[in-house]
């Protein structure tokens, strides 16, 4: 298909991606998948859009200077003591099990020793953005396991950063050959830069963004000629694009403004992108993608299976459950856009060929496909496998938190969901001589809770098994304050699930749930539910007679 300029190829593969970005959307799958199937329609071996390569390829790396750049306005130097212990453990041991399991695999596969461990590196990264996005949607980002998979992927954040900075060693060790630009020029730029940074984090970072501030349009451009500029100083002296994009971060990351970088930077990191993955799509030869198929589903069922199986065990000797293992699991269960970019910085250095690059690509394609899934059906998935997991589970006292049973009585009053809501119920029950017993599925919340002096426990209420291990003999109410969950993302309402399990474990009490007047109540009351608690509702006919305007 011929076009009269590069404008216009550019404008037809934008058109192609915005329409296959609508069919993912409906298919419930990140834009990755739909980015890279519009650079193999787009590609030569089918449409033939892109006859000009030259812009896709440099706005994808521009787009890879920007993503590194956000990766190091993120990195804390003390984020390591923050993650805590499963976090640490569990992304360590994901990355080692997933490194050597897949390396020896990658060469019982055929290949050759420089390309396995390369690719078996790249298998271990998971995709920040997707999961966290997954997770939000369906709120479950302050969830444990959503705070646990948080932190281990941040642990996998700085594995990509150790991982570029060995490359970019690599790159400087094969510049001594003589085909780089020298080791001298790469050692004493190397030394300099690192001089330089240190010296404007310590004197200049803060003082300059403070007067830069000051425009915010003028942040944006700020921050992005930054990334840039890193970016290509770091390709003259010889160490990469990448690790150059990465330091230009670090440089900013101590100031009180990189949240605003972060933030405003984003979309524009999203649009970049697109074309990073457009033209990894656009080089996938369709006619070799039949050889590289058996390697890629051997590969994609280990990335898919190993990497929750590992999760899981970790996670259950360190003494949680394994639903709680399990539904960490799953986050890890697809490899991410650094898995792509590590394996390019291996073509770039001339130690991979593009058929690895083709079949990593591949490797995520599956992935983020399966895996996306995997995490929307999550719970369904975890009833049907709970039968076959229990070797995952410690006979112990598990870690999310002492059983109701520890404390003195059944209370009088039981409260699920200490968010706004709830709290405020709370304070209200409490003006009235109760005290209510707080549970929530956010172990920051629970904190905040005990530390105010109130009885609470963690508590999830998607888990079916949850209500029956609640001594409720003595308890009048349950009020259940949670947030009502879009059926659009998931079938699995904590709501309901906790009604059901309540009247079916056998509560005689009232039970008083959070809902909107309509279908959703119907479905409520059908479940068990006594009282439906409509916020808005209650807040506005509140508000009226406030006001009094209440006809008698």
């Amino acid at each position: 298909m011929e076009f009269a300029s590069t404008f216009s190829e550019i404008a037809a593969v934008l058109a192609l991606a915005a329409t296959l970005g609508v069919v993912g959307l409906f298919l419930r799958q990140p834009l990755i998948v739909a980015f890279i199937a519009t650079g193999i329609i787009a590609g030569p071996d089918l449409l033939g859009l892109l006859k000009t390569a030259d812009p896709v390829i440099l706005l994808s790396e521009i787009g890879v200077a920007v993503l590194l750049f956000l990766v190091g306005l993120k990195l804390d130097m003390h984020i390591v003591r923050s993650l805590g212990a499963v976090a640490a453990a569990t992304g360590l041991g994901q990355v080692g099990f997933t490194a050597i399991a897949g390396f020896g695999i990658c060469l019982a596969l055929g290949l050759d020793p420089v390309t396995s461990a390369y690719i078996s590196v790249a298998l271990t990264f998971s995709s920040t953005i997707i999961i966290v996005k997954l997770l939000s949607d369906k709120r479950e980002v302050d969830s444990l396991h959503g705070r646990i998979a948080v932190g281990f992927l941040i642990v996998q954040d700085l594995v990509v950063v150790i991982a570029m900075v060995v490359l970019s060693t690599l790159g400087v060790a094969t510049s001594v050959t003589g085909d780089g630009p020298g080791l001298g020029r790469v050692v004493a730029g190397s030394v300099l830069g690192i001089l330089g940074v240190s010296l404007f984090i310590r004197y200049g970072a803060e003082p300059l963004l403070r007067r830069v501030a000051r425009v915010p349009e003028l942040l944006v451009t700020f921050a992005l000629s930054w990334a840039v500029l890193f970016a290509a100083v770091a390709d003259f002296i010889g160490v990469g694009k990448e690790l150059g994009g990465l330091l230009a971060g670090v440089s900013l990351a101590s100031t009180s403004y990189r949240e605003a970088i972060a933030s405003r930077l984003s979309s524009l990191r999203d649009f970049l992108l697109l074309f990073f993955f457009v033209a990894l799509g656009a080089g996938m030869r369709t006619g070799s993608l039949g050889e590289q198929l058996p390697a890629s589903i051997v590969l994609s069922l280990f990335i898919l299976i190993g990497n929750p199986l590992i999760v899981m065990a970790i996670m259950g000797y360190m003494g949680y459950r394994k639903r709680t293992g399990f539904l960490a699991g799953l986050t890890v269960a697809q490899i991410s856009e650094f898995s792509l970019i590590f394996v390019a910085m291996g073509i770039s250095l001339g130690h991979l060929t593009e058929s690895a690059l083709s079949l990593v690509t591949l490797v995520g394609l599956v992935t983020i496909t399966v895996s996306t899934y995997m995490i929307l059906y999550s719970q369904t998935l975890y009833r049907w496998a709970e039968p076959y997991i229990g070797m995952f589970e410690r006979r112990i006292q598990h870690r999310e938190g002492a059983a109701l049973a520890a404390t003195a009585a059944s209370p009088e009053v039981l409260l699920f969901g200490l968010g706004r809501y709830g709290t405020e119920i709370a304070r209200v029950l409490g003006s009235h001589g109760f005290r209510p017993f707080g549970i929530d599925f956010d172990p920051e919340s629970v904190d905040r809770w005990q530390h105010a002096g109130l009885p609470g426990m963690y508590g999830d209420a998607t888990d079916p098994d949850f209500p029956g291990t609640l001594p409720l003999a003595g308890t009048r109410w349950v009020i259940i304050a949670i947030q009502p969950v879009a059926s659009a993302l998931s079938h699995d309402d904590g709501r309901l699930v906790l009604t059901e399990g309540l009247r079916a474990a056998g509560f005689q009490g009232r039970i008083a749930v959070r809902g909107v007047e309509g279908p959703d109540a119907e479905r409520l009351r059908r479940a068990g539910a006594d009282v439906i608690l409509s916020p808005f509702a209650d807040a506005a006919s509140r508000a009226v007679e406030v006001l009094g305007l209440v006809r008698l």
